[in-house]
């Protein structure tokens, strides 16, 4: 995403986001939250959700990730961004396209304007599912599933009227690359977290 008016980071296990960044209390559902300006906040007293949205310049929002996909949203055109953070729930919840519908509802957003980072996630080649989580995903099988989230991800924008050239996504894999990135998968409750974050430039 090369766009003059933001900055934007997706988090690895070195990297430091600003220390003013907004983040939400991530609870894996489609909830899309709008911040307007709203300064960071921290446990107990953040909101619930998946997504944030903001248009107010310098004011940096995020998600945290160890496995889930990071995507950023930014509209060039009303001048306003989103992060969002979708795991297999909130993929399957279609979190990615709902913060799509709110930049619409609160900028004026429309689709075909927006541009979306995809950021590292776990791949297909390492997110393997039972049958359960499957069916979500209109997948019948008997036994166990590799399932592409940032995949599934990107045919969500495109569903939404994202334009496919648009849309970028990474190839890293969480898991495969322990010396970059944290991984709930491979390290369990050891797992830290990392923040990806976009602000609109000042």
């Amino acid at each position: 995403m090369k766009l003059d008016f933001i900055e934007y980071e997706f988090g690895t296990r070195y990297s430091t986001p600003p220390p003013d960044v907004v983040t939400l209390h991530q609870v894996h559902s489609a909830c899309v939250v709008a911040n307007h300006g709203r300064p960071a906040r921290r446990e107990p007293g953040r909101e619930s959700g998946d997504a944030l949205l903001e248009n107010l310049p310098g004011v940096a929002i995020g998600i945290k990730t160890a496995d889930c996909v990071p995507i950023l949203l930014a509209d060039p055109v009303k001048l306003a961004i989103a992060a969002v953070h979708a795991g297999w729930r909130g993929t399957a919840a279609f979190i990615v396209q709902a913060a799509v519908h709110a930049m619409a509802s609160d900028f004026g957003t429309r689709p075909e304007d927006l541009y979306a980072a995809i950021g590292p996630a776990i791949g297909g080649c390492c997110f393997e599912v039972g049958p359960e989580v499957a069916r979500e995903f209109g997948v019948i099988a008997p036994g166990p599933v590799h399932l592409d989230l940032r995949a599934i991800n990107a045919k969500q924008l495109v569903a939404s009227g994202v334009m496919q050239a648009n849309i970028s996504v990474s190839a890293e894999c969480t898991k495969c690359q322990p010396a970059g990135y944290h991984s709930f998968r491979r390290d369990r409750e050891a797992a830290g977290r990392m923040i990806s974050w976009i602000r609109i430039r000042p």
